[in-house]
């Protein structure tokens, strides 16, 4: 059976130790998500909450690797970003301190061209 821990978990310090997505953030991320099923792109999704870490996982289909990983790492905030978007591979698609540009390159693939 697996340890019950108190959320949010706090180091000796006092430090808060793990890490969630805001409000904002969790809107801005299922927003996307929600379109990208409209359009046939995705079918499901995981969450996971990790000490230094917070992932949202897209799935093409539920028995699948995810295609992307959206992950919010606060300690990487004073150097490339605390925002990843990482590829299927697991190579790091996009790197930033914030979380709009490094959603753009998914954002871009819901965009068709309207003949005029």
């Amino acid at each position: 059976m697996g340890t019950v821990l108190p959320f949010p978990q706090r180091e000796a310090g006092g430090q808060q130790q793990q890490i969630g997505f805001t409000r904002f953030e969790l809107n801005r991320i299922v927003e996307l998500y929600g379109r990208m099923v409209s359009a046939g792109l995705w079918k499901d999704y995981a969450i996971a909450f990790e000490p230094g870490a917070a992932a949202f996982w897209a799935f093409r289909r539920t028995a699948e690797t995810p295609e992307v990983r959206i992950e919010k790492r606060p300690a990487l905030r004073g150097r490339q970003g605390m925002w990843a978007l990482i590829g299927e591979g697991g190579q790091v698609l996009r790197r930033g301190h914030e979380l709009g540009p490094v959603l753009a390159p998914l954002e871009r693939r819901l965009l068709k061209v309207v003949a005029g």
